[in-house]
């Protein structure tokens, strides 16, 4: 009888022991399946930090504006005495029809900044917008130049918000950025259209020369040659170019020949557009 007690008493001990190990074991797994949400918390929050760091860095690395666009003669003027005042801006329209990218590769190649202004039925295939797309990942600006170079005068106040908003949106779609600026085609608005333009906070951008529309132009020699002689050619001169053949062929050249004259080639990132 006493064996059979001692061995009752034996097995319960046992099964105690096992218990126990058990409910060690439970507690552990417990505490090893709280550490991956914790180290996620602590990752999460650990990113947060640094996207927070980031936002940050970006706000402080801004950039701030050191010229402005005169609405009176589209000259390019520093904000200030500090700023260089020998500086051009170069600006490209119809863009981009052909050769567009070909010149953004020019320009890039010579660190050169311009404004591509674009026309919205240059902007309708697959092909075509991931051609502005590279443009503007290039670091060039995207200017707004109406959906189809219509003269605006003539078109109706319903027409003229369209030619403009659709390119601000098919624009934005692409490159994740409305544009700052816009010009009208042959530099005609008009009172509708500046409306329109200030209540999609644009700033208005004609010029203060160009030739290669003329078609004594249409040659690189004769282009380069005009570019860099004409009297018009001074301090914030607004230059206008277009997406064509012969102004491509010779965007080397002017760009060489502006430097060589003292001029600086102002990035359009640092115009002003408050």
């Amino acid at each position: 009888m006493r064996k059979i007690i001692s061995y009752i008493c034996l097995y319960l001990l046992l099964i105690g022991c096992q218990s126990e190990i058990n409910l060690d074991e439970k507690h552990e797994s417990v505490k090893y399946n709280h550490s991956p949400s914790e180290q996620q918390s602590k990752q999460t929050k650990q990113n947060q930090e640094e996207k927070n760091k980031s936002v940050e860095r970006d706000a402080e690395e801004a950039v701030q504006a050191t010229h402005r666009v005169d609405e009176h003669n589209w000259y390019i003027r520093p904000l200030n005495e500090q700023e260089n005042e020998q500086v051009v801006l170069l600006t490209i329209d119809d863009a981009p029809d052909q050769f567009a990218l070909e010149m953004a590769h020019i320009l890039k190649e010579k660190n050169a900044g311009a404004i591509f202004f674009v026309n919205g039925h240059f902007l309708e295939t697959k092909e075509q917008k991931e051609i502005l797309k590279q443009i503007h990942q290039m670091g060039f600006v995207i200017g707004n130049h109406t959906y189809s170079h219509a003269y605006l005068p003539d078109i109706s106040e319903e027409k003229q918000k369209e030619e403009i908003i659709r390119v601000n949106d098919l624009v934005e779609d692409i490159t994740g950025e409305r544009p700052a600026f816009f010009r009208a085609p042959f530099g005609a608005n008009t009172d509708y259209s500046e409306q329109i333009i200030a209540e999609e906070n644009m700033k208005m951008m004609n010029w203060s020369y160009g030739y290669d529309f003329q078609p004594e132009y249409m040659d690189k020699d004769r282009l380069t040659k005009i570019m860099l002689e004409t009297e018009l050619l001074h301090n914030g001169a607004n230059i206008l170019m277009h997406d064509r053949k012969w102004t491509k062929e010779a965007l080397e050249d002017i760009v060489i020949g502006l430097r060589e004259k003292g001029y600086e080639i102002l990035d359009p990132h640092y115009l002003e557009v408050e």
